[in-house]
């Protein structure tokens, strides 16, 4: 990758000798539209007479001054200068010009298409404030810093601090801002451009103190922000946290700023959140993404006190950082009467993405071995996020709920402004609960892996409970571990629902768990072996409760039958029964699509049940999941043999129920999304066009312009228009979302040259990442008779694209450009596996990060593959 990695070794060796005090940092915004100035002053103690080395990542250095010295400017390798002879305390200047960022990562520029005007934002997580300026570019070397900022007179700059004061000088501003409390590099941040918002009324600090908040986008945007909605959430956030926390907010101010092409969901700077703009609803949005904002909004606003006002010493705590933030934006949201449900969503877009993660060969411990910056880099994932957040929720029903955050209490007063680790927080976890957690860290935070829950219940000839237990399996990776659950027994009444009928906590380890207390008790319709979802583990049902929920049917198919009359069967029958605990319900139908990704339940049967789940939920982040499963299920999981035929059911289905959906509910737009999806029919692709020239458009759908980019993508992917078209659209809606939006469909295009020009410019140099990465979701969207000439040219440039091209730019080649439609097609002449595997063998000695997603890209595809086996075998069933 451009510049110089940082390993964990040389993090330490420098924090031995070094601590810093002040940084002092002018950046001169108006030199060109491809640089910028930088000037950095730096005081820091030192050992007497060590040597050390500065992080930089400039496009020249003009001067050099250590402690009045004029230092050689030649010394500079493009990332380090280095510092010899150091005296106890020292300042060090530097000088240098820094290029703009176009891949999101730096100081990242954009021009906005509606009205040319541009705007810049800092993303300096995980090592790039070094692409703004000189810095020991490190967690745990925190330092005040004092920015004073350059720019266009019409323009409005934000950094960490307060505005000190404003000068003006013509047409250019210098802004001044106060100097900041001991924070870590990777979360300053400037912001600057001719942003518009509101400052709402400042909320008051449990210390008195009045606290501004201030809500920001660009101005071609202004009239979609909902400014008084964020606030509220904020407020709510600010009032739980001090309250939790037992501490006020540690900041002077706090602006939050939706900015265009950010590769992230949003940035927990100081005092100055970055959040993405497709939070900012130009379009209508779906339930799921308004409520995706409120947890995103919270997630930011946790770390401010866990995270900014005390921070992990080094990357391998990345994982308690992110983790504890899902963990607690997670509880205030919950606490909301308007999302009570988020638990929810918790399981369905945590959980499900923390098991996808955990059973790749790639897997890897929660608290990882960080060696260096680029083990970092590919670790924001499903484990450090999710795995991490579920293990948090497990701890503290563990150790009790008051007992874990009056513990983080007292870590955060004890570490405030300074630096910590995972050790400082089990310490004070394990003096507020009594319980040693030495092999409870062992267990789950060192080993990788999933564990499997499976009940298994005896009984005697009347029908009562004799005895229960709980099996617990382990995967390759992990150990068997402790948990504290609750379980709980449901029975069906008279009008067919499933009701608790008895419930309790208990602790479970090892391989079998008795549960005691639970004999003489009738045998349960249904048994909740994680009842409110407060372990990690996967689950499985017994015989019992299986039948219940799972009822085996006739799925049996061949290619010679009439899918659409072998189908009916799964169609009429009652799948799903009504279930009294909602988070209980989603469980099952996620731990189904779970055994479809195991290759334990056919795709054919999964898709009935999600059809059924379809038709019954009306809960809009519940929808999103399952949506997001049926289109998998159906296009990468289902049998070869009747794809096909399954596609044009699923569709066929999916229309009607669209059809009969109430006028301008949530679930009318999100079906809408599907049926234009899984469109195949000719008649059904008629409709889209018809849509798009206005005609007969169901009443109460917002057919939009994020509405009509989605049929134009459904319709590029069959072929049905050309890049003439898309074109002719983006006129219509010459916005950021248009650009990204027409080169997702441009992508699509099943055209040959339109593909290789699309595969030119992935590979290539130049391209933003926002269009970088809706190029490479285009050609996930296409045909696999489209992305067959790149099966192995993926593989042939995957180690180039690595050493080449930014993280963020690697990344979405390598993650989002593989070509997993070709899964199972060795049909088309290709084992796209194989290949995978080839790859994998020959490349021992690639860069470790590159060769991890490489492998997690090909475990997808193997996964396809043992889907579409058991699918394709239960016409032998």
């Amino acid at each position: 990758m451009p510049g110089k990695n940082l390993t964990h070794e040389e993090a330490r060796a420098r924090a031995e000798v070094v601590a810093t005090h002040n940084y002092r940092i002018a950046l001169d915004l108006t030199k060109s539209a491809q640089q910028f100035t930088s000037i950095t002053e730096i005081d820091f103690s030192a050992t007497e007479g060590a040597n050390t080395f500065l992080d930089l990542l400039a496009h020249s250095v003009e001067a050099v001054e250590l402690n009045g010295t004029t230092l050689d400017t030649s010394a500079y390798d493009g990332a380090r200068f280095p510092l010899a002879n150091l005296q106890a305390e020292n300042t060090v200047r530097i000088e240098a010009t820094m290029d703009y960022s176009h891949t999101g990562e730096g100081l990242h520029r954009y021009t906005d298409p509606q009205d040319d005007e541009v705007y810049l934002y800092s993303q300096f997580e995980v090592a790039d404030a070094r692409r703004v300026f000189a810095n020991f570019e490190q967690p745990d070397l925190k330092a005040r810093f004092t920015f004073t900022v350059d720019a266009p007179a019409n323009w409005q700059v934000f950094s960490n601090a307060p505005v000190k004061n404003v000068e003006e000088m013509g047409d250019i501003k210098r802004w001044f801002f106060e100097e900041t409390m001991p924070i870590s590099t990777y979360i300053t941040a400037i912001v600057a451009g001719p942003y518009e918002g509101v400052e709402g009324e400042p909320y008051v600090s449990r210390d008195g103190r009045e606290i501004p908040l201030g809500v920001y986008t660009r101005k071609s945007l202004v009239q979609y922000l909902d400014p008084d909605e964020i606030l509220d959430i904020t407020r709510h956030g600010f009032k739980f946290y001090e309250d939790n926390y037992d501490l006020p907010y540690p900041f002077r101010k706090y602006d939050q700023v939706f900015c265009p092409e950010f590769n992230a969901g949003a940035m927990e700077n100081a005092g100055l959140v970055t959040i993405a703009e497709r939070y900012v609803f130009k379009d209508r949005p779906d339930a799921y993404i308004i409520e995706r904002r409120t947890v995103t909004i919270l997630h930011e606003l946790a770390h401010m006190w866990f995270g900014d006002l005390v921070t992990m010493k080094w990357w391998d705590d990345l994982w308690l950082n992110e983790s504890f933030a899902e963990y607690m934006s997670y509880l205030v949201t919950a606490a909301i009467e308007r999302w009570s449900g988020a638990w929810k969503t918790f399981y369905t877009a945590g959980k499900v993405w923390a098991f996808s993660a955990d059973t790749l060969s790639s897997t890897h411990p929660i608290c990882a071995d960080i060696r260096d910056l680029q083990d970092v880099l590919v670790n924001f994932d499903g484990i450090t996020y999710s795995k991490g957040g579920s293990v948090l929720k497990q701890l503290s029903a563990w150790v009790g709920q008051d007992k874990f955050l009056s513990a983080v209490n007292t870590y955060l007063r004890t570490y405030q402004w300074s630096n910590a680790t995972l050790d400082d927080l089990l310490r004070e976890l394990e003096k507020s609960s009594g319980r040693d957690l030495g092999l409870w860290k062992e267990l789950w935070l060192k080993e990788a892996g999933v564990n499997t829950f499976t009940p298994e219940i005896r009984s005697d000839e009347q029908g009562r409970i004799t005895g229960v237990d709980i099996l617990q399996q382990c995967d390759d990776h992990a150990s068997l571990r402790p948990h504290h659950i609750k379980v709980a027994l449901y029975k069906r009444d008279d009008d067919g629902v499933l009701r608790i009928y008895h419930s309790q906590e208990c602790d479970i380890e090892g391989e079998r768990t008795e549960l005691a207390g639970l004999a003489g008790l009738p045998v349960p319709d249904f048994f909740s072996a994680n009842e409110d979802d407060y372990a990690y583990a996967k689950l499985r049902f017994d015989a019992r409760s299986r039948e219940s929920v799972l009822p085996e049917l006739d799925y049996r198919y061949t290619s010679g039958v009439d899918y659409s009359q072998a189908s009916h069967c799964l169609h009429d029958h009652n799948l799903l029964p009504a279930i009294e605990n909602p988070l209980t319900s989603t469980q099952i139908i996620f731990t189904a699509w779970d055994m479809c990704r195991d290759g334990e339940l056919p795709a054919s049967y999964y898709c009935a049940l999600a059809l059924e789940a379809l038709t019954e939920e009306d809960d809009g982040s519940f929808l999103r999941a399952l949506i997001g499963t049926i289109r998998t299920a159906v296009n990468l999981y289902s049998a070869l043999e009747w794809r096909e035929q399954l596609r044009l059911h699923m569709a066929k289905h999916i229309f009607a129920l669209f059809d009969k959906t109430v006028p301008g509910s949530d679930k009318q737009l999100q079906l809408a999304g599907l049926a234009m999806s899984l469109a195949v029919t000719d008649e059904q692709f008629e409709r889209l066009e018809n849509w798009l020239d206005g005609k007969d458009i169901p009443e109460g759908y917002a057919f939009d312009s994020a509405q009509r980019w989605l049929a134009l993508n459904a319709l590029a992917v069959a072929g049905r228009i050309s890049i003439s078209d898309i074109k002719a659209e983006y006129e219509k809606d010459k916005t950021s979302y248009g650009q990204e939006r027409a080169a997702r469909a441009q992508a699509a295009l099943p055209d040959a040259d339109m593909r290789e020009a699309v595969w030119q410019e992935i590979i290539g140099h130049g391209v933003s990442n926002a269009r970088h990465q809706s190029l490479c979701l285009g050609m996930s969207d296409a045909t696999a008779e489209a992305v067959l000439p790149y099966a192995q040219r993926y593989f042939d440039q995957a180690e180039e694209q690595w050493d080449t091209h930014s993280v963020a730019i690697a990344s979405n080649m390598l993650t989002l450009a593989f070509p997993i439609q070709l899964a199972g097609r060795t049909d088309l002449g290709v084992d796209i596996v194989a290949l995978g595997d080839q790859w994998l063998e020959s490349h021992r000695d690639t860069a470790p990060a590159c060769v991890r997603l490489v492998s997690e890209a090909v475990d997808t595809a193997r996964r396809a593959c043992r889907a579409q086996a058991c699918d394709a075998a239960s016409s032998s069933h």
